[in-house]
């Protein structure tokens, strides 16, 4: 397992390496001067030129590529040409919106997910599999937008239960933030937990037709035993590709629900910064979330491993 961890490790280094010279080679050649765009069109040349030697940008794109990167690893993510303060700080503050709306809206996913996919598995054929591959379907067809705006509709202006928007910080009291983060977390978990349904049904029926799980039945095991004992954590290796995709998209791709809630996480950050031409913070934040997805996928290999010890023996 060791040995596997760290083959794994190895290839998540490659990956962020290359990862880093994607993201700053495409964001550079993106058209735009971000002095100009700060000091506006009536600009003096000399000013536009002083506030470029300030920001660095009359640096070789070389030298600003391994100053960015070194500032990575030592966990200085520079200075931000638009808020004029340190990027890790504004990011750690938008962290603790994105961070815990991610993990919520994930737990509400695999909560709902599992046992209706297991339900749908168990009952191949019948009215329930039918009637939950119909509701699945409908849950991926709904924008997840539309129906962030019925849950305010009617659970915040009519029922009153809940605030339409905003947060009010996790210094106004834990159960006050979760509140306030519950009505985005089913709006990002409707159309994930459908899809992960489909997933685990899919995966449970194929192990289902598997010889060893015939050979188990024909010694005497009921379909129950079957599936807790012998399916199901055969099933699971489709199940965590989807769940780890899933976090990833949940982190870094919730800035419509952000938006729809007012909401100030890493996904308007992003948005604000392209429009602003704040490029070291568009490039710290992407390369975040790029880390955050390889490492992930990392943990989710680690768990295949787990779950299959035939990938250890390959290692």
């Amino acid at each position: 397992m060791a040995l596997y961890a760290l083959k794994r490790l190895g290839s998540l280094l490659i990956s962020l390496i290359v990862a880093s010279l994607v993201i700053f080679t495409c964001i550079e050649i993106v058209p735009g001067d971000p002095a100009s765009f700060m000091l506006g069109i009536n600009a003096q040349p000399d000013t536009v030129a002083a506030l470029r030697d300030e920001l660095g940008l009359n640096q070789s794109l070389i030298q600003r590529y391994f100053g960015w990167v070194g500032g990575l690893v030592t966990g200085d993510l520079g200075t931000s040409y638009t808020y004029r303060s340190p990027v890790s700080e504004i990011v750690a503050e938008r962290l603790e919106i994105s961070l815990p709306l991610a993990i919520y809206a994930l737990g509400l996913t695999v909560v709902v997910a599992f046992p209706v996919g297991l339900l749908a598995a168990a009952r191949r054929g019948s009215a329930t599999d039918v009637t939950v591959m119909g509701a699945t379907q409908l849950g991926i067809a709904i924008p997840n937008f539309w129906f962030a705006m019925l849950m305010v509709l009617v659970f915040a202006i009519n029922l009153r239960w809940f605030s339409a928007g905003g947060f009010p910080g996790w210094d106004a009291g834990f159960w006050a933030a979760i509140k306030a983060l519950t009505l985005p977390a089913l709006a990002l978990a409707l159309p994930q937990a459908s899809i992960l349904s489909r997933v685990m049904r899919s995966s449970l029926l194929d192990t289902l037709s598997e010889d060893y799980v015939r050979t188990a039945r024909a010694k005497g095991l009921s379909r129950r035993q079957v599936m807790w004992r012998h399916a199901l954590r055969n099933a699971l290796i489709p199940v965590l590709t989807i769940i780890g995709l899933q976090f990833s998209f949940l982190l870094a791709g919730a800035i419509i629900i952000e938006n729809v809630f007012f909401l100030p996480g890493l996904g308007r950050l992003v948005f604000q910064a392209i429009t602003q031409r704040d490029l070291i913070v568009v490039e710290s934040v992407v390369m975040l979330l790029v880390f955050a997805v390889i490492v992930v996928n990392f943990l989710v290999d680690l768990a295949y491993a787990w779950v299959d010890p035939r990938l250890r023996s390959r290692a």
